[in-house]
């Protein structure tokens, strides 16, 4: 007993464990019919998330922003996860280069 006081005496000053906690959030697009969905998608400002884009699509598509500093080929019936942020409050296109009339929308920063 003696023993197990001088352990915890010893160990008094370390500090107590936290459990894990993720920094950053998952969104989830989906490409279906050549269009994204949701066609605007709302995340927190000055944190860093990541965008699952999942194809529903037979055929590839291209997620592409400009203002995000991002292009990445999703193949058809496949998905993909992209890094943003943290980014600004604001709004940020996003389009499917290879459906580029239907494929588009945004993600607005708040």
């Amino acid at each position: 007993m003696a023993c197990l006081a001088g352990i915890l005496a010893a160990t008094a000053w370390l500090p107590a464990a936290t459990p894990a906690r993720a920094d950053d959030d998952t969104y989830t697009l989906t490409i279906k019919d050549h269009r994204f969905d949701p066609a605007t998608l709302e995340i927190p400002a000055g944190r860093k998330v990541k965008l699952v884009v999942k194809n529903q699509d037979p055929t590839a598509e291209e997620f592409e922003s400009a203002d995000l500093h991002r292009e990445k080929v999703v193949a058809g019936g496949k998905e993909i996860t992209i890094l943003i942020g943290p980014l600004k409050p604001g709004t940020y296109r996003y389009i499917g280069e290879y459906h580029s009339a239907t494929a588009k929308g945004e993600i607005v920063v708040k």
